[in-house]
């Protein structure tokens, strides 16, 4: 039998579904400023020998569970993964197997221009001059947008959780507003990590690869997306260690192209089902109870 909708039930709905339309369809906002003069992290991966000790120290800091990580996720927000390497180079070393590895630290980028701060349509997203991305969860309305929109796919969501949010690193933005650098930095052994200007690290990014031979004569994130506040150096090819192949045009500029071609009627029917749903949960409920005061 059809659930009946009182004339209060039917006010509900109607609200929900136009809230829901208000908050997509407040326009685009203002793309992100570019900060050529930011702040950065130089990341050699010739120099990484995958000890994870910026990832215990990024846990660490951010009061996460200790433990290694297999993965970006909402209590993991930078990853050292191993990619095994399909042509074996002389000035590498080869595992016990006789496989010639790479190991690289793996976060958010914090594109100068990003994708995913012109694709939130509440502003939860913002890139500070300093040179991070930062993440407001007060804001945040959960449409998952950030994570369609990024080109690196690092944004995570936490599904677990009742009020989920969106994380991600955050470049330890209240250390950089001391002073300090981010707290992976000063835990790697090897210096595989250097803290800076942003064309400090890609002066001095330069300087190593015309130094020494090894390293490919490129510098991820000096032009991808636009630029980015993570760089890298290596020994081996990007693409042979699974960074994506990205545009050197900023991507903002392309996100509310797809994004504004998503119909309102999308989004107002979800918010109508939304709330369907919570009216019969509730007259469901309160059958059950009259139900049992009957018996």
């Amino acid at each position: 039998m059809a659930t009946r909708l009182t004339r209060r039930q039917f006010l509900e709905l109607a609200a929900a579904a136009g809230a829901s339309v208000t908050v997509l369809s407040a326009g685009r906002p203002a793309l992100a400023t570019t900060s050529a003069s930011g702040h950065a992290v130089l990341i050699d991966v010739a120099r990484c020998i995958g000890c994870r000790s910026c990832e215990a120290a990024c846990k660490a800091y951010h009061k996460f569970p200790a433990g290694e990580a297999a993965d970006l996720s909402p209590t993991a927000w930078t990853y050292v993964r191993t990619q095994n390497l399909r042509t074996p180079r002389p000035h590498l070393n080869l595992g016990a197997d006789g496989a010639a590895r790479r190991t690289i630290k793996t976060q958010c980028m914090h594109c100068a221009s990003p994708a995913c701060a012109s694709a939130c349509p509440v502003g939860a997203l913002r890139k500070t001059p300093e040179g991070p991305v930062t993440y407001d969860a007060g804001r945040c309305i959960g449409c998952r947008y950030c994570m369609v929109a990024c080109p690196f796919q690092m944004p995570r969501f936490e599904w677990r959780k009742p009020l989920p949010v969106i994380t991600k690193c955050n470049m330890c933005a209240e250390r950089l507003r001391r002073g300090d650098g981010p707290a992976c930095v000063a835990a790697c052994p090897m210096q595989a990590l250097q803290f800076g200007t942003r064309p400090a690290m890609l002066a001095e990014a330069a300087r190593r690869i015309a130094g020494d031979r090894r390293y490919v004569p490129a510098i991820y994130g000096a032009e991808e997306v636009g630029g980015t506040s993570f760089l890298y150096v290596s020994d081996v090819p990007f693409e042979e260690l699974g960074f994506p192949v990205a545009s050197r045009e900023p991507l903002p500029a392309f996100t509310w192209r797809v994004l504004g071609k998503l119909p309102g009627v999308v989004v107002t029917l979800g918010a109508m089902l939304t709330a369907f749903e919570a009216i019969a949960r509730r007259r469901n409920e309160q059958l059950a109870r009259e139900k049992e005061q009957t018996r």
